[in-house]
């Protein structure tokens, strides 16, 4: 198993020029080379997957604090059906659910929230770094509160990676009221606490810095943290961010990552020479100004044990429907193999992902997640889906 595959993971943009056979799980697959590559690349809108983007307030235990209001920010879809609270990886944001989310909305009725977590995305809250399991499950719970008060929907907790580990101990300890049913994605206690003593090694190799927004998804693809391209065009808007003027250092400028060739169409000669200083002036501009990461993981390594230890445990205690998806059936632990064969809980395996299932293979985790929500009486299908029941 790979460094990245054990690692836990834990407006408007131009609109994206069509991909071929794009659609889900198969658009990244293969990225399309050529002089025109450097389009393939370019971030795409958050309104082309969401209906539309939102924000609650949350009161901090003491009461509203009027120096510094805490600002959760959310992306919706779908108007009937269940409530799927869909919660993102570490370091990751509710955009990595973007591609998902228009799968899902096909497949069943349902209504989609995508939440940024603390400290992640377009969140804003007072004390960000505290990223413990209690304060974030706490955080779930007061954002249903205040979305729908004392009357809230029926409600699916779906997480990945982190995410999934927050839902289970939100679950567990009843912060969700209504709670239909409960889905973790790609974490598993065993694994993830085997990976926490490599977690360091692995954010260290990771670029500090990158030039342009496409530099970043041309990375994300690349280096295997996202298979998909299509949703890494969309994805990796919510893990990174421009730096403000005056904080890249020399040393900083140094660690934008190199190598990754631009091709460029070809120009007249009589315009080559303004295009040359263009380039050069750009490139100035943009060692000036680089994206730099969101969130700083490695300053976060005193929550993840909070995170995973005893989860499996948690995860089985929660009396309600589940299902486990994994990217390899490896990542199973003793006590979910054993809650497995007893059928405490449904799983699925989706091979050839990486860890961040949900992007590379949205439409496959959108049909086990509508499965799972038929079977169950959750939802209703449209548009003519059939249930795909998995053999395991």
């Amino acid at each position: 198993m790979s460094a990245l595959e054990k690692s836990m993971h834990l407006g408007r943009l131009p609109s994206r020029p069509p991909l071929p056979g794009s659609g889900g799980s198969q658009s990244g697959a293969k990225m399309r080379m050529g002089p025109g590559r450097k389009r393939d690349f370019s971030p795409v809108p958050w309104s082309q997957y969401f209906e539309s983007m939102e924000d609650v307030e949350v009161e901090n235990e003491t009461g509203k604090d009027i120096s510094f209001a805490n600002w959760y920010i959310f992306y919706k879809s779908g108007s009937e059906g269940p409530v799927l609270l869909l919660l993102h990886g570490g370091g990751h944001s509710a955009l990595s659910w973007a591609v998902f989310t228009a799968a899902i909305i096909s497949r069943v009725q349902c209504r989609i929230v995508a939440l940024d977590l603390r400290g992640h995305g377009e969140t804003k809250v007072k004390n960000f770094e505290d990223l413990s399991a209690e304060t974030m499950a706490k955080d779930i719970g007061n954002v249903v509160e205040a979305m729908y008060g004392d009357l809230p929907p029926p409600i699916m907790l779906i997480g990945h990676s982190m995410g999934g580990a927050i839902a289970v101990h939100a679950a567990a300890s009843n912060l969700v009221p209504n709670l239909l049913g409960l889905c973790m994605i790609d974490v598993v206690e065993g694994t993830a606490m085997d990976a926490l003593n490599s977690m360091q090694n692995f954010l260290r190799g990771r670029p500090k810095t990158f030039k342009s927004l496409e530099n970043a998804i041309e990375w994300s693809v690349k280096s295997g943290q996202i298979r998909n391209l299509e949703s890494a065009r969309v994805s990796m808007v919510g893990q990174v961010k421009q730096q403000c003027e005056g904080i890249a250092s020399p040393e900083g400028s140094k660690s934008i990552v190199e190598g990754i060739i631009e091709e460029e169409e070809e120009d007249e000669e009589g315009s080559e020479s303004v295009n040359k200083r263009k380039k050069e002036d750009d490139m100035e501009t943009k060692k000036d100004h680089p994206y730099t990461w969101r969130i700083e993981l490695a300053k976060t390594e005193k929550y993840w044990d909070g995170w995973f230890r005893g989860l499996s445990n948690l995860f089985l205690s929660c009396p309600i429907p589940k299902l486990l998806l994994l990217a390899g059936v490896d990542r199973l632990d003793k006590d979910l193999t054993i809650g497995q064969m007893q059928g405490k809980f449904q799983m699925q395996v989706l091979p050839q992902c990486g860890h961040a299932v949900h992007e590379d293979a949205p439409d496959k985790v959108a049909e086990a997640v509508a499965t799972f929500l038929i079977r169950h009486r959750f939802a209703e299908p449209i548009g003519g889906f059939q249930c795909v029941f998995p053999g395991c």
